[in-house]
């Protein structure tokens, strides 16, 4: 007679808000405290729906929904401007149970594009779609629309016109708070990659992630990075790993990052911390690619690597006190 008892790991949420170099010095003490409360009042939520018993899925989702509806962070309103000084939208869920994902790309219509993409996984044969037909998809099902203006903030204008202004004429995602002479936070605005995520584990031990993004400031219309393609940005798999990415997007494309931490696990045997370091440290800056990702095993382990100075992140399980947030290099990763 066996008596082992199957016991699962206890549910877990993680959550990421960009990365990249630090201005410690150009910050207020004020700044800073707003986006660790918004981390952690996110994280906050996700546990007790965790505790309540809901999915991994409605867990990301929901978020994302909200790091969607904060102006600290660039995806939804505060998203930033590309050159033609409008905004292109992305998002990407993916459920590790069978494998089946949603994505848009190119969205500007749509209040909570990560709603979107979980709609095209639900209640769509296809994947992904883009630009005006995937609003038109949401605005179909009942989704809530906006007017194309809405997502703009005068911080994400100020942005755009540092970048015009710039020899390059391109900076990445939302550039240009400090340089105009406005209270930056944490991180550097002029380096920082701002795509937020959200990967979890449920009490049945499923796995899912979410990812969304307002893309780069300056960045050419039409231009797509990771966010919403499976296996750069955002991955899962109950048989290995959930993850969400946030970076130089052409990198993570290229080195299929999200699922290459999968594919490490599964066939070369390598525990959760070994795969993304490798990947994150080794892999991506060899292509050029900075930035971060966040992952939840299957084992219910939580790896928060990042290549660049900083990243806004948190991590929480059922049980916990209180969330774990990060921003700078702190121990708790």
């Amino acid at each position: 007679m066996n008596d082992k008892v199957n016991v699962r790991p206890t549910p877990v949420l993680a959550i990421h808000g960009g990365a990249g170099t630090l201005l410690r010095g150009a910050m207020s003490a004020d700044k800073e405290q707003r986006y660790r409360q918004a981390l952690e009042a996110i994280l906050l939520h996700g546990q007790a729906q965790l505790a309540a018993g809901d999915s991994a899925l409605d867990v990301v989702v929901e978020a994302v929904r909200r790091l969607e509806e904060c102006e600290l962070f660039n995806a939804g309103k505060g998203a930033v401007y590309t050159a033609a000084a409008r905004h292109e939208l992305d998002a990407c869920v993916m459920d590790g149970h069978d494998l089946q994902a949603g994505a848009v790309a190119g969205v500007s219509r749509t209040r909570n594009p990560v709603l979107l993409a979980r709609l095209v996984m639900q209640h769509s044969p296809h994947l992904m779609f883009m630009g005006a037909a995937a609003d038109e998809l949401a605005r179909a099902h009942g989704l809530e629309m906006v007017a194309s203006d809405w997502f703009g903030t005068p911080e994400r204008l100020a942005q755009l016109q540092m970048a015009q202004q710039t020899a390059s004429g391109q900076l990445l995602d939302h550039d240009g708070q400090t340089q105009a002479g406005q209270d930056s936070g944490p991180i550097d605005e002029g380096t920082k990659f701002g795509t937020v995520g959200a990967v979890a584990l449920d009490a049945r031990g499923h796995l899912a992630a979410a990812t969304s993004t307002g893309g780069m400031t300056n960045k050419q219309p039409g231009r797509v990075g990771d966010s919403p393609i499976v296996g750069a940005g955002c991955y899962a798999n109950d048989a290995t790993v959930a993850i969400s990415c946030t970076g130089t997007g052409e990198a993570f494309i290229r080195a299929c990052a999200a699922h290459d931490v999968s594919a490490l696990i599964e066939y070369a045997g390598l525990d959760l911390h070994e795969a993304c370091r490798r990947v994150v440290i080794e892999k991506l800056p060899r292509l050029g690619g900075r930035g971060g990702l966040i992952a939840v095993s299957a084992k219910g382990e939580v790896c928060l690597p990042f290549n660049t100075e900083g990243m806004y992140r948190g991590q929480v399980k059922v049980g916990d006190a209180a969330p774990a947030v990060g921003i700078y290099g702190e121990a708790f990763i």
